[in-house]
């Protein structure tokens, strides 16, 4: 077990750091909205009171064990705006990025930019080889974030979630570490 903090990590316009009690209104309004739970796996519609806190409880353990690492994508304007994480497997030198934006927050690059530093913090900082995502078939502009950043399409696995009544195909994209750094 780790004892470090959870990381804090600053772009050009934004800083991604742990989420703090303060932010679970902001999460339960951002996270709640229909079009986010339809674009997730996890994340539930409606987004009840309690939830927000219940999800952050676990988070510093999870760091701290190295399982995942979730940071608040935050503005200096406008607060919180969205989530992202990298959920580790160490023994395996890889992780799954995962990432949601509110929806006053859309078509702003805020989604690119985070995961271009998750990217960088997961090769440079955790030594991985490989970072991979996946997004329901209709989230398109998930699709184009992960091409954006540099990540390989590598196919589809078709009707391998159940999300409500429907069975969703899963896109997946990955980038190895080798790749990153000719980019």
């Amino acid at each position: 077990m780790q004892n470090d903090p959870i990381p804090t990590i600053t772009t050009e316009r934004l800083k991604l750091r742990p989420f703090e009690v303060t932010d679970a209104r902001s999460i339960q309004r951002l996270a709640g909205a229909e079009e986010i739970a339809a674009t997730t796996l996890n994340i539930p519609h409606p987004y009840k009171r309690g939830m927000a806190e219940g999800w952050m409880r676990g988070q510093a353990a999870d760091w701290h064990e190295r399982t995942n690492l979730v940071l608040a994508i935050t503005t200096e304007n406008n607060g919180l705006v969205g989530a992202i994480s990298l959920k580790l497997e160490l023994t395996h030198c890889r992780a799954e990025l995962g990432y949601w934006i509110g929806v006053p927050f859309w078509n702003r690059g805020y989604a690119t930019e985070a995961a271009e530093a998750m990217i960088f913090f997961g090769f440079n900082e955790l030594s991985l080889n490989r970072i991979e995502a996946q997004f329901f078939g209709e989230n398109v502009a998930s699709g184009r974030v992960m091409q954006k950043i540099g990540m390989t399409y590598e196919g589809v696995l078709r009707e391998y979630v159940a999300k409500g009544y429907a069975l969703l195909d899963s896109v997946r994209y990955a980038i190895l570490h080798k790749e990153y750094d000719e980019k």
